[in-house]
C-alpha cells in the first residue's frame, strides 16, 4: 500500500511474500491408519503449507494418470476444497510409486507416443480435478499446456533422489532444473535399520562413525552435491521428515553405530516396522532417553532395546538456517500425516513441527521504505 501526500514525502509499506515455498506432502494410505492416526484432507491446516502435495497417483496400461485408491477422487475434492479457505494455496498430484516393483514410468517414457499420451492424460485430469501442478518421482515430461489454454501455467515438480550414484545414474541435474518448478531432494532414510549399527535418518552433517562410503550420507552433503551439479538453489528444496527411523539394540551400547539387529517393535498407529511417525516417537519419549547428537544436529531417543533416531524443532531450526545460508528456495514436508497433526500427543499443538517449520521459514516479510 502507497500513501502519497505533498510535502511528507513518501512512506511504503510493503508485505513481501517471502519467495520460500513450504511443500507438504499428505499420503492417501495414511487414512487407514486406527483412530487418532487416520489422516484425511480435512485434517490440513488450509494455511499450514503454501503447497500440499497429495500422493498418490499412478499410470496404468494405457499411459494415463490412474488413481490408486477407491476413494481417492473424493478425497481429490475435500483437499482442493481447501483453497475455498486459502485462495492462495497451490495443490499438486504426486505421480509415481511402483507397479509389480516397478516404476510406472519405465513403459511410458519407452516410445514417444506413450509419452504424449501420458503428458495429454496429466494435464486433463489435474485440470479436471483442480490440481495445480504434478509431482514427479522418475521422469519430466515438457509441456505447452498454459499456451494452448490461456490458464495459470501447471506446476511441475519432482522428487529426487539424495545419494550421489544414484544422482550420478538417474539424472542430468541442469536439464531436469531448467524443466521444473521446484525439486524436492529426499534428505531422509540415510541410515535404517537395514544397517547393523544405529544412524540417524536424516542427519544434517557427516558424523565421524561414517565409513568412507558413507561419507555423503547426510543433508548438507546431498544438496550441496545438486548444487555443484548446476541445480539453481531457488529452485532446491530440503525434506524435513516429520518421523523417525528404528533400531533394535544387540547390546548395551546406547549411542550413534551402537550395535543393531533389525527394527523396534512397529508404531501403534503406522504400523510398518522400521519408522514410527512424529507423534509415536512423542508418546515414547516420554518415559525414553532421549540424546543430541551435536555433530549431525540431531536428537535420538532409546528405551530398552529400542532406538530411534528421528526429527524435532531442534533438529528443523538446525536445517533452516542451513537452507537459509544456502539461499534454497524452501522446505518440504513428508509428510503432514505423520506429524502430532491433531496435537493429542506432543502437548505442543496441531502440527508442532510443520508449524515451527513455517515460522522458522518466515512466511512475510513486513519492509518500511522510507523515501
Amino acid at each position: 500500500h502507497c500513501h502519497l501526500s505533498s510535502g511528507l514525502g513518501l512512506l511504503m509499506m510493503v508485505q513481501i511474500a517471502a519467495s520460500t515455498k513450504l511443500v507438504c506432502h499428505m499420503t492417501n494410505w495414511a487414512q487407514y491408519r486406527p483412530s487418532s492416526g487416520k489422516f484425511t484432507p480435512e485434517n490440513i491446516d488450509p494455511f499450514l503449507c503454501t503447497h500440499v502435495v497429495y500422493g498418490l497417483a499412478t499410470i496404468n496400461s494405457f499411459n494415463q494418470v490412474a488413481p490408486i485408491e477407491w476413494n481417492d477422487e473424493t478425497l481429490y475434492i475435500s483437499l482442493n476444497n481447501l483453497k475455498n479457505v486459502n485462495p492462495m494455496l497451490k495443490t499438486l498430484l504426486s505421480v509415481g510409486g511402483t507397479v509389480n516393483g516397478l516404476s510406472p514410468f519405465i513403459g511410458m517414457v519407452s516410445k514417444p507416443e506413450s509419452r504424449q499420451a501420458f503428458i495429454k492424460s496429466a494435464i486433463n485430469y489435474l485440470r479436471s480435478h483442480n490440481f495445480d501442478g504434478l509431482n514427479l518421482a522418475w521422469e519430466y515430461p515438457t509441456q505447452n499446456d498454459a499456451k494452448d489454454t490461456k490458464l495459470t501455467q501447471l506446476l511441475l515438480s519432482a522428487s529426487v533422489a539424495a545419494l550421489r550414484p544414484t544422482i550420478n545414474s538417474s539424472y542430468e541435474v541442469a536439464q531436469i532444473a531448467s524443466s521444473l518448478d521446484f525439486i524436492n531432494v529426499m534428505t531422509y532414510d540415510f541410515h535404517g535399520h537395514w544397517e547393523k549399527a544405529t544412524g540417524h535418518n536424516s542427519p544434517l552433517y557427516r558424523s565421524s562413525h561414517d565409513s568412507v562410503t558413507h561419507y555423503d550420507f547426510n543433508v548438507d552433503s546431498a544438496i550441496t552435491y545438486w548444487l555443484d551439479n548446476g541445480a539453481p538453489a531457488e529452485k532446491l528444496l530440503m525434506s524435513f521428515p516429520t518421523y523417525g527411523r528404528t533400531y533394535r539394540l544387540t547390546t548395551t551400547n546406547t549411542g550413534l553405530g551402537a550395535p543393531a539387529n533389525g527394527p523396534a517393535d512397529a508404531g501403534p498407529f503406522t504400523r510398518e516396522a522400521g519408522y514410527w511417525s512424529y507423534y509415536e516417537v512423542c508418546a515414547f519419549t516420554s518415559s525414553a532417553t532421549v540424546g543430541w547428537i551435536d555433530e549431525q544436529k540431531v536428537p535420538y531417543a532409546v528405551q530398552g532395546s529400542s532406538w530411534v533416531g528421528y526429527d524435532n524443532k531442534e533438529s528443523y531450526a538446525a536445517k533452516v538456517h542451513w537452507l537459509r545460508n544456502k539461499n534454497l528456495g524452501g522446505a518440504s514436508v513428508w509428510t503432514l500425516d505423520m506429524d502430532d497433526f491433531t496435537g493429542a500427543f506432543c502437548a505442543d499443538g496441531s502440527f508442532p513441527l510443520v508449524n515451527h517449520l513455517r515460522n522458522s521459514l518466515g512466511k512475510f516479510s513486513s519492509i518500511e521504505v522510507k523515501f
